[in-house]
């Protein structure tokens, strides 16, 4: 096969990828606590070969997108006014409980509700009695108010637990957590502008963050600057399609030379 062929297509396919990450970006450029990817290329089968003069000349053949880095770059705050609108200033994430998967994962956006939930009574929990009939009433469901991301994700204080609402008392100062890793790298970007934490990011720990209410994160999208990678995408996924279009033609001439 033509090397440049191949070289070509590879780079055409690793452009559309780039691009995905940056329709990403401005289709999340509105989302409050949205953190901006970064693509990141490397060279593939990379070396050299010796040419005129014993001269050492770079030959691949192409590049791959290994990853979509996230930039954690805080992209300014707004003010809502809204009770339950948080934000941090500083560093760290708040932590979100996913009660069917219970998985924990770490978000920016502090756009947060107080949700209705029915907790369902202790397995050691003792019946009534009723004092007409005498008879056992079995113990019921309780409904308790959290702090939610309006996913039915709860929001976690600075223990791990629950943040409970009172719903006579909104205005009531809350214990929320502000969680964070030494290491960034690796955590995996979820929906929502969510995080999963990974083996990498190493331990847990208590952020140094500072909560705010009535604000939140803006998204650090930057409009203009995901619109100039778009058109460097397409200009260098038309370059490597011409690179196709002129290899095939090169064949096509070579394959029609009389024997």
């Amino acid at each position: 096969m033509n090397m440049s062929f191949y070289t070509g297509a590879v780079g055409a396919y690793q452009q559309q990828q780039r691009m995905n990450v940056q329709a990403n970006n401005i289709a999340n450029v509105n989302n409050y606590g949205y953190k901006a990817e970064r693509a990141t290329f490397h060279h593939l089968m990379y070396g050299n070969v010796t040419g005129i003069d014993q001269e050492q000349l770079p030959k691949g053949t192409g590049t791959k997108m290994v990853k979509a880095s996230v930039d954690y770059e805080t992209g300014g705050y707004v003010e809502t006014g809204f009770t339950f609108d948080f934000a941090i200033t500083g560093d760290g994430f708040f932590a979100l409980y996913d009660l069917v998967s219970q998985e924990v994962s770490f978000s920016r956006d502090g756009a947060f509700i107080m949700a209705r939930f029915e907790v369902e009574p202790d397995e050691d929990a003792e019946p009534e009695i009723d004092p007409v009939t005498g008879e056992e009433i079995p113990p019921e469901n309780t409904v308790e108010w959290r702090l939610s991301d309006n996913e039915g994700r709860c929001v976690l204080d600075s223990t791990g637990n629950f943040i409970v609402v009172d719903p006579e008392n909104r205005e009531a100062d809350l214990d929320i957590g502000v969680f964070d890793y030494r290491i960034y790298d690796g955590m995996q970007h979820a929906d929502s502008g969510r995080f999963s934490p990974t083996d990498k990011n190493g331990d847990l720990y208590l952020g140094t963050g500072k909560v705010i209410r009535g604000y939140l994160e803006r998204s650090n999208v930057d409009l203009a600057q995901e619109l100039v990678k778009v058109i460097e995408s397409q200009r260098a996924y038309s370059y490597a399609l011409k690179m196709v279009q002129t290899s095939d033609e090169i064949e096509q001439t070579i394959n029609g030379l009389p024997n």
